[in-house]
């Protein structure tokens, strides 16, 4: 049987304990009402502040989605993960920064990655040769002072900084806009189990609600991720993004919740592109080198 990777921690409310299993259950049964979204969630959970999901489930519908959400999670060959619930003692108390933060987390792999130092790298889908070198490049430099590489496992220069971490010897984490049953691309499969096996996936997607949906509802949570990833990182660098980016999603976050935003100097150059000028003038930080983006991040300790 699936075994969760954690055991009842004891939950914010004295005397309280959190049972992972339904709590799990319950969060997937709140995202079985269609009008769910993380904002709602949010909202819900603001006004209750103490409150853990199973206090709004019935507990028998909580242990039934639960045990439905555990046989899709097999079926894709996922046979353990953890959980991390907000009240228990190893949610991550930086997500609480994010507009909307999310209660629960799913996660495959070496939790205490998150505890290290997490710049995310982010990027279109669809880089030009340009940005892929830059993204290499950048990546490598990190590695090498130390950095766990975050980012999004999607196409082009996600996939390209998750490679260059593992290549070059250095960590990297996985913020998924899939559950953990599922690999988005399909290509990269291969390369989210290796992160999972070797440091760490993580994702806030329900297993059940994604299931349900078609490619077009599911489209929902890829923006609600990089918002995530943002949360659980210290700064974000963007390499390369069009226009209409899903990543202008995460700058946007970034600098919501007071996290460094950088922006590579080559977005400037691209006359067809207006937003990293704005962003820089909200206060994104532009940088044509790697002394400059260490520079940046570096300060990031003057404000933990």
């Amino acid at each position: 049987m699936t075994q969760l990777r954690l055991r009842p921690q004891d939950a914010a409310s004295p005397g309280r304990t959190v049972s992972p299993f339904l709590e799990m259950g319950a969060y997937e049964a709140l995202w079985q009402d269609e009008s769910t979204t993380f904002k709602r969630l949010a909202d819900q959970f603001r006004r209750s502040p103490d409150a853990l999901p199973s206090d709004f489930v019935d507990v028998e519908d909580a242990r039934a989605m639960a045990e439905r959400a555990l046989g899709l999670l097999k079926a894709s060959g996922v046979q353990r993960f953890g959980l991390r619930i907000h009240g228990d003692a190893e949610y991550p108390a930086k997500l609480r920064d994010a507009r909307n933060p999310v209660e629960v987390l799913y996660f495959r792999g070496y939790w205490n990655w998150l505890e290290s130092r997490c710049v995310a790298v982010v990027g279109t889908r669809k880089p030009s040769a340009k940005g892929e070198q830059a993204a290499r490049q950048l990546v490598r430099r990190l590695v090498a002072d130390d950095w766990t590489i975050v980012s999004g496992l999607a196409a082009g220069i996600d996939t390209i900084a998750h490679q260059t971490a593992i290549d070059c010897g250095g960590r990297t984490i996985a913020v998924l806009g899939t559950p953990l049953s599922r690999a988005y691309p399909r290509d990269n499969k291969e390369l989210q189990e290796r992160i999972a096996e070797r440091f760490l996936v993580v994702t806030q997607v329900p297993v059940c609600r994604y299931q349900q949906q078609d490619y077009r509802s599911n489209r929902y949570f890829f923006p609600e991720r990089n918002r995530t990833m943002s949360a659980l990182t210290e700064a974000t660098i963007i390499v390369e993004a069009g226009e209409t980016s899903g990543t202008l999603v995460q700058a946007r976050a970034a600098l919501e919740q007071g996290r460094k935003l950088l922006i590579l100097d080559h977005c400037f150059r691209n006359p067809a592109l207006t937003w990293p000028a704005r962003f820089e003038a909200k206060g994104a930080i532009r940088v044509g080198s790697y002394e400059e983006v260490k520079s940046a991040i570096a300060s990031t300790d003057d404000d933990r």
